[in-house]
């Protein structure tokens, strides 16, 4: 069943002023930008977290990441008692007539792949015990065909002595790579939302159509939307892992990626390359989906193991380079441009980065590494901070490597760096930012993913 209209909403606005406090479990990524978008609606909004030090950095407006985004609007919803951080999840849940869940699943693969959701039913155990009555539960982590009816429901019902659709009300509204996203992002993201009864359902529409500007699909069939949202999820992993593949093809024939996909008439299905194991925790999900129902899926699987690979092609890549300037990783510095995800923010590093910057440091190489908007953070990659200024990164560097595309990076001043560099240099363009035959002229080597028409 479909249900496309909700005459208590219009647009996903409430038609009385009055809104409900939300209590989010986790202050995880997932749970902090639902957090600030719910406060930003008119709604107040408890946080709650089991671990004490990541309360109390809360409780004075500070995160770890997304800081320009997303710090002033919590120290301004602190202020104003919009917002608040708590330990104690019997107060938040007793204060709050909805609840939001952001406890995600683990993917492992030791022998066979395994999906784990004893987190999410261990939070659901610990909410069930001072759920009040009518309170309306929300999963956003993404989760497994059946799971939320089979599963999450069973768990609920029985740690709070409640019926789903009776006593109280549950939905499953989750959030698809939300270790990539944004507020903007999470705003603008398409939402399935779906329940086992319609009041759940209505319930849960006001919500996320409270805190989203994207299209909101609503469904009462839970299996069908747990499949629609894991699909989308692989389609997309799939997508980046053969973009990546289509990248290294193009580097062997002397095209250009880029120029490929701003010419093709299908360029809004053309990912960008990139050196990043983009949802393989979606993958692992499918393929351990598949295997309980004795399924191979070849296709995820040879996407998990691309995706696997493309750290190994960038470190060829950044070999390469090295070699056509007569030198070798033993001894190399370099000089790694952009740590953050997020291009033009403070975010998190991104995923695969110890990993490159550990087999560079096995192989000899001596690493620098900055990030304009970083730069009072150290970073956890073999204790190697990084350096505020540029100038002092790229100073008497064999290779200069761009890991992360910022605006700042493009307009590299690439006569002052030559001068600057242990020429000759390379530069090593993961992102596809720079221009290959401008690199060249100042008389670097030039390499980057997909970027098949260097000269030298």
């Amino acid at each position: 069943m479909q249900l496309t209209t909700n005459t208590e909403i219009i647009n996903g606005k409430y038609l009385h002023d009055e809104k409900p406090t939300v209590s989010v479990i986790e202050c995880n990524r997932n749970g902090l930008l639902h957090a600030c978008l719910l406060v930003e609606a008119g709604f107040k909004v408890i946080c709650v977290d089991s671990d004490r030090a990541v309360v109390e950095r809360l409780s004075k407006g500070r995160i770890q990441f997304l800081k320009q985004e997303i710090e002033p609007i919590i120290r301004k919803n602190l202020e104003n008692g919009r917002l608040q951080a708590s330990c104690n999840i019997e107060d938040a849940v007793s204060q709050s007539s909805v609840v939001l869940v952001t406890t995600p699943a683990i993917t492992s693969e030791r022998g066979a792949v395994t999906v784990d959701y004893s987190s999410i039913e261990k939070t659901l155990k610990k909410l069930g015990s001072y759920l009040q009555k009518n309170t309306l539960t929300i999963i956003t982590s993404m989760v497994g065909i059946g799971v939320t009816e089979n599963l999450l429901k069973e768990v609920l019902e029985s740690s709070s002595g409640f019926r789903v659709g009776v006593d109280c009300f549950l939905a499953y509204s989750p959030v698809p790579f939300s270790e990539k996203q944004t507020m903007n992002s999470l705003a603008k993201c398409r939402r399935v939302v779906a329940a086992y009864d319609k009041t759940s359902l209505e319930k849960a529409l006001k919500i996320i159509g409270a805190v989203t500007k994207g299209e909101t699909i609503a469904t009462l069939n839970l299996k069908a939307a747990e499949a629609a949202v894991l699909f989308e999820a692989v389609y997309r992993s799939v997508g980046f892992a053969f973009a990546n593949e289509l990248a290294l093809l193009c580097e062997r024939t002397g095209v250009d990626y880029l120029t490929v996909k701003s010419i093709s008439p299908l360029t809004e299905a053309f990912y960008q390359p990139a050196l990043d194991n983009f949802g393989e925790k979606a993958l692992l999900m499918l393929l351990d989906e598949a295997e309980n129902h004795n399924i191979k899926l070849k296709i995820p699987q040879a996407a998990v193991r691309s995706s696997r690979e493309i750290i190994k092609h960038g470190v060829s890549l950044v070999q390469e380079a090295l070699k056509n300037c007569g030198k070798t990783l033993r001894r190399a510095k370099i000089a790694i441009l952009g740590v953050s995800q997020t291009r033009n923010m403070a975010d998190n590093p991104k995923a695969l980065l110890k990993t490159f910057a550990k087999i560079l440091e096995r192989r000899g190489a001596k690493l620098s590494l900055h990030d304009p908007y970083m730069h009072r953070k150290t970073m956890d990659i073999e204790a190697q901070p990084l350096e505020e200024s540029l100038i002092k990164t790229v100073e008497g560097a064999d290779c200069i490597v761009i890991f992360t595309g910022h605006d700042q990076f493009k307009r590299l001043d690439l006569e002052k760096i030559k001068f600057l560099a242990k020429m000759p240099a390379a530069i090593v363009d993961f992102e596809g930012i720079l221009d290959p035959f401008k690199v060249e002229s100042e008389g670097f080597i030039y390499r980057g993913l997909g970027r098949g028409v260097w000269r030298k």
